[in-house]
């Protein structure tokens, strides 16, 4: 993958940024990928990063940061995340299967920061839906209810998203087969672009690589090592501690 590439195309269709190449069959074929979306911790520090392109990288915990550096894809999980509408009278549950990574070196703490692989859907505007007949039913009979929303192409929380359709055959490759990933690019590409740019000198010119649009657009690349990062984030998560957890609303059209 080269998350230095656009998130989407000048017409606005998601890039193709993430490469399956197998050797012994001398097949490719690129496709869409998110990038981790970042956070801001308001009044403390700002590692957000935008739809299209990547700024911040890093390998920092609750950061939902993309972090570059090799992977190997391990087992795969499959999840509950509720029902969604399909027609006006059906209903269908969405699965969504979880490809964990893991990692080296920089990237090794992939499998604590729950990094992998999965399709871009998730339910918003979620609520409870009397159910009592579903395998998913709580002991009151409820299920969860939500919107599906296909974000293809859009940010993540730091781990790799994919359509839904490449997702069902990457995950049918990698079953029992794992296989290896590289992200693009590591600590040590990001820092060398952002001395190069800070110098005023052209990456390229120096055998650097970086996405010429993107860099345009972002000015310079960051990447925020866990060292640094992990206490911001663990102070500002001391300071705004979260609120009692409260049951999801009934839902008020059936």
């Amino acid at each position: 993958m080269d998350a230095t590439r656009p998130n989407s195309s000048s017409s606005g269709a998601p890039g193709r940024r993430f490469y399956v190449i197998c050797e012994a069959s001398r097949s490719f074929a690129a496709m869409p990928a998110g990038h981790g979306s970042g956070r801001s911790l308001k009044g403390i520090v700002d590692f957000a990063n935008g739809r299209r392109c990547a700024r911040n990288f890093g390998n920092a915990l609750d950061s939902t940061l993309t972090a570059g550096g090799a992977y190997l894809t391990s087992e795969i999980k499959t999840s509950f995340k509720g029902y969604y509408r399909t027609s006006t009278r059906d209903y269908s549950p969405l699965l969504r299967s979880f490809v964990q990574f893991d990692g080296e070196g920089e990237t090794a703490n992939a499998r604590v920061r729950e990094i992998g692989g999965h399709a871009a859907v998730l339910l918003s505007r979620m609520c409870r839906r009397k159910d009592p007949s579903s395998p998913y039913a709580d002991r009151d009979g409820y299920v969860p209810f939500g919107t599906l929303v296909n974000y293809t192409g859009g940010r993540s929380s730091g781990c790799t998203s994919w359509s839904p359709s490449d997702t069902r055959s990457i995950l049918a490759m990698i079953e029992n087969n794992p296989a290896t990933l590289y992200i693009y690019p590591e600590s040590r590409d990001i820092d060398a672009v952002a001395e190069a740019v800070a110098a005023g000198q052209s990456p390229a010119g120096n055998g650097l690589y970086w996405n010429a649009s993107c860099l345009k657009e972002i000015g310079s690349p960051k990447f925020w090592p866990k060292e640094l990062l992990e206490p911001v984030i663990a102070r500002y998560k001391a300071a705004h501690p979260p609120g009692p957890p409260r049951p999801l609303p009934i839902c008020k059209v059936n």
